[in-house]
């Protein structure tokens, strides 16, 4: 009985000590568990806040390319309206009915602009992701409508820009006036009973209008030899670019692209002589063609200039894209016959 009670006395306390180890293990337990909640919580939370900031910081930049976007597209519209209005804003002589029709037109030319340049998918603009093709168009053709408007102003209101502009005109004007050239061609699309006066603008109008044209052209092809286009930095997309040319049907598309190349260079270099001929056939029967109004003038010529001028830009540009798909395929190519080798 003692010994039962020794006994039990003694195993007493050792029951009484492995309830304290139980606890703590079960402290333990929950320590750790609550450990690992605590981790996941923090993963939780760093995972949710990395998604958060790798989709806000996608949503800035899409936003911000929105904006560039929109930004750009509204420069390009005034920049259009200021083009279309600059005659009527720098001539003198100019009714409210033509100021009225120009500011509608530039208007319509303006919005233009911006949908296209707004737009994912392009229309009709060519070249629109390949800088700076189209600025270099808009610059010949800015310079081309100032030019011939401070002509035209001068006329009226005489200063030392206008006197300027148009001693250079003339001086080029007279340089170019030789048989069968494209000055001379422009001065036979008058009428037989123009008078001197009238052929002297026309022929101080055609000069500046072929020089500007001239510098333009030479600066677009001094651009692209220097590497500057189209930019290596940047991946060239042929459908964004040129829009109206579908690479997926005819032959094969460096072919196609050298051939509308070749067509829009003799284009280019024929339009100016042609021109004078077809005005020439086409007011056969009509009143013949006097461009007595400064506008009439100004916007004629400008076209005469700036057409062959952009059609030699645009066949340039395509022989270009045509190389670029040339030299594409024989650097592919090299790298398949090298990968062939390794593999040999």
């Amino acid at each position: 009985m003692i010994q039962s009670c020794n006994t039990f006395t003694a195993e007493l306390p050792q029951f009484s000590a492995n309830v304290p180890e139980t606890v703590a293990v079960l402290k333990e337990r929950r320590q750790e568990l609550g450990k690992i909640e605590a981790t996941r919580h923090n993963v939780r939370d760093i995972i949710g806040k990395i998604v958060w900031q790798s989709t806000g910081q996608d949503r800035f930049r899409g936003g911000r390319q929105v904006v560039s976007q929109l930004t750009g597209s509204a420069v390009r519209m005034i920049l259009v309206m200021v083009l279309v209005a600059m005659p009527s804003v720098l001539l003198l002589d100019v009714s409210v009915d033509t100021q009225q029709m120009v500011s509608l037109v530039a208007l319509f030319l303006g919005l233009l602009t911006f949908v296209e340049y707004n737009a994912t998918y392009p229309s009709l603009v060519e070249f629109r992701d390949a800088p700076p093709f189209n600025r270099v168009r808009y610059l010949m053709l800015l310079a081309t409508v100032f030019s011939l408007s401070m002509i035209s102003r001068g006329k009226v209101q005489p200063s030392t820009m206008t006197d300027f502009i148009e001693a250079v005109g003339r001086l080029i004007g007279v340089a170019m006036d030789f048989p069968y050239s494209p000055v001379r061609l422009a001065t036979l699309m008058l009428s037989s009973d123009a008078t001197a006066e009238q052929i002297g603008a026309i022929r101080t109008a055609a000069g500046m209008a072929y020089l500007i044209s001239l510098i333009s052209l030479s600066i677009f092809v001094v651009l692209m030899k220097a590497g500057h286009w189209p930019r290596r930095d940047q991946a060239f997309n042929v459908w964004i670019n040129l829009p109206t040319f579908d690479p997926t049907t005819g032959s094969d598309v460096v072919m196609r692209l050298t051939r509308d190349a070749r067509i829009n260079i003799a284009l280019g270099f024929l339009l100016p002589f042609l021109t004078p001929a077809v005005v020439k056939i086409a007011s056969a029967g009509f009143e013949p063609l006097t461009l007595d109004s400064p506008q009439t003038l100004i916007w004629t010529m400008t076209a005469w200039a700036f057409l062959p001028a952009s059609l030699f830009m645009r066949g340039i540009a395509m022989g270009r894209i045509a190389d670029m798909i040339s030299e594409t395929r024989i650097a592919n190519q090299l790298a398949e016959d090298g990968k062939r080798f390794m593999h040999a």
